[in-house]
């Protein structure tokens, strides 16, 4: 399959955004205490450090479906395909509840399992994967649907049983399940509002066939009708996000209070802002190749290589700061959404990013190796699992 550009630069930019997310996570003195999006605590600056890291999941999501399509058409096999999506999505999802969740944790016990978007989509391939005999058109009607209308399972309570709870949560709801005194379970991404991102994408990825002229027209007018229909719907502020928007103390927190969308799960509203924005990524990728862009494609053309990478990195550089800022192990405590770091530890905003760049930069040789390596052996068929 010929790899699309403008594909392998914008999942780049994706990529590289969302490791600043995952260093504040991990290392900014309010992230385990303060909700940067919550307007009456936050600073515009770590409101937006974390608003920015928004696009990276329904673009992660989106963009995989596309290339589904891409691979289902380039193989003209229905059996291969299925059964490519297939095992990679079990790949997928076992990843996320084994190395994933342990560069999370650092817990060999594996006390706390999160779902999240690797595990989305590897159930979204393998569902994707029972759905290739219908045409792409009905496949991005029920991905559209679902994009419009799961907004409405939040009118229906969360069942009181534990099982059901965490049956609906694992299909509708974020949640988080203590299901013993040693083992928590969390559906942060739950199944069918992903889903049905993915199959959006699935159908989109037609538009990828198209000459570089019609598909850039395409990108824009994608842009234009997701990021109008934001507009329309979040002034309303009626539907399509559960937290509506209000006046606040300034204008810049009115703005921010407008496009604070609601990601867990992920709403409309937040859906149609996050792909305008993609839209737009995409339609800019679509000039002519340069030195900038093939070095944010070099991230995108290795998306697993680097996701795995960058949880491991980032994680290491935090017992790092844990240990230069006079903690020791002892100190180090293990449990849910802990990260392995006391909450008296961290550092500032500006440190945040000086440390997101280092992540970045320290991670490109590895990722032209491997992008050339994976070039140059495609008779090996395991390398397109990672």
């Amino acid at each position: 399959m010929k790899r699309i550009h403008t594909i392998d630069v914008t999942r780049g930019i994706v990529m590289i955004i969302m490791a600043l997310d995952h260093v504040r996570d991990l290392m900014h003195t309010t992230a385990l205490t303060q909700d940067p999006t919550n307007l009456q605590t936050t600073t515009a600056a770590l409101f937006m450090t974390r608003w920015v890291t928004h696009l990276c999941a329904p673009s992660f999501v989106f963009l995989s479906g596309a290339s589904a399509y891409l691979t289902f058409k380039s193989q003209k096999n229905l059996a291969q395909t299925k059964n490519f999506l297939l095992t990679r999505g079990l790949w997928l999802m076992l990843l996320e509840v084994t190395i994933i969740n342990f560069a999370f944790w650092f817990d060999l016990h594996f006390r706390t399992i999160i779902l999240q978007v690797i595990f989305a989509i590897g159930l979204g391939f393998v569902t994707l994967s029972f759905l290739l005999k219908l045409s792409a058109r009905i496949i991005g009607v029920i991905g559209a649907s679902i994009i419009f209308l799961h907004g409405l399972t939040l009118l229906v309570p969360i069942p009181k049983s534990q099982g059901l709870a965490l049956a609906w949560s694992f299909l509708f709801r974020a949640n988080v399940f203590a299901l013993t005194p040693n083992f928590t379970l969390g559906t942060l991404y739950p199944f069918i509002p992903w889903l049905g991102i993915l199959l959006s994408g699935f159908a989109f990825g037609s538009v990828f066939q198209q000459s570089a002229p019609i598909r850039k027209k395409l990108l824009w007018r994608s842009a234009l009708v997701a990021l109008s229909l934001f507009v329309i719907i979040r002034f309303i502020n009626f539907y399509g996000d559960p937290i509506p928007w209000a006046p606040q103390k300034t204008g810049l927190f009115t703005f921010l209070s407008f496009i604070n969308v609601f990601k867990y799960p992920p709403s409309l509203l937040y859906t149609l802002l996050m792909l305008g924005i993609m839209f737009v990524l995409l339609a800019l990728g679509e000039s002519k190749p340069n030195g900038f862009t093939n070095l944010l494609a070099t991230y995108g053309k290795v998306p697993m290589f680097y996701y795995l990478l960058h949880w491991y990195l980032i994680h290491s550089i935090m017992f790092g700061m844990l240990f230069l800022q006079g903690f020791t192990w002892k100190d180090i405590p293990i449990g849910t959404f802990s990260f392995g770091r006391p909450t008296n530890s961290g550092v500032e905003l500006g440190v945040i990013y000086l440390v997101w760049l280092g992540v970045i930069l320290a991670l490109y040789p590895l990722c032209r190796w491997y992008s050339k390596y994976k070039a140059a052996h495609r008779e090996i068929k395991w390398l397109s699992y990672l």
